[in-house]
């Protein structure tokens, strides 16, 4: 379990920023806007670099690739989860009247519900997590080009 609390930590954390972003944007009528969910990434992304940072530091001897990308799919998927819940609850429970303004500014004419919107929501969400953590992880993997600073 120890090997394990510190990117569930971070992904915790990364959660509660994202459903702040979102109850943010909520507050100035933004939230359905698709494209302020753009910086959605940026937030997962920095939540992984930061779960990812730490764990170099509190085991720099040992640290692997395979170890970084292990924390950062955990910090990703953990912050991916209890979002898409919290956005799920906010679609049905706290606004009902949020996805049809979605969809309406979409223009998608689709006929797409809550459970739709809500799968797209998890898809993106682990997408970001695997794209960020391959990013991130060429920022802190040992190169056999470039001596290591120890």
């Amino acid at each position: 379990m120890n090997k394990i609390s510190l990117p569930i930590r971070f992904g915790l954390v990364t959660s509660a920023v994202l459903i702040a972003y979102f109850l943010v944007l909520a507050l100035f009528h933004k939230h359905t806007n698709p494209a302020f969910s753009f910086f959605n990434a940026l937030i997962t992304a920095f939540g992984i670099y930061e779960a990812i940072r730490f764990k170099k530091l509190e085991n720099s001897d040992d640290f692997s690739y395979g170890e970084g990308f292990k924390t950062g799919l955990i910090t990703g998927t953990v912050a991916t989860l209890l979002f898409t819940i919290f956005f799920l609850f906010y679609a049905t429970e706290f606004n009902p009247n949020f996805l049809p303004e979605l969809l309406k500014l979409m223009n998608g004419g689709l006929g797409a519900d809550v459970g739709l919107v809500t799968f797209v929501v998890a898809i993106m969400g682990f997408a970001t997590t695997v794209v960020s953590t391959l990013t991130v992880m060429q920022l802190f993997k040992k190169s056999g080009n470039i001596p290591q600073k120890q």
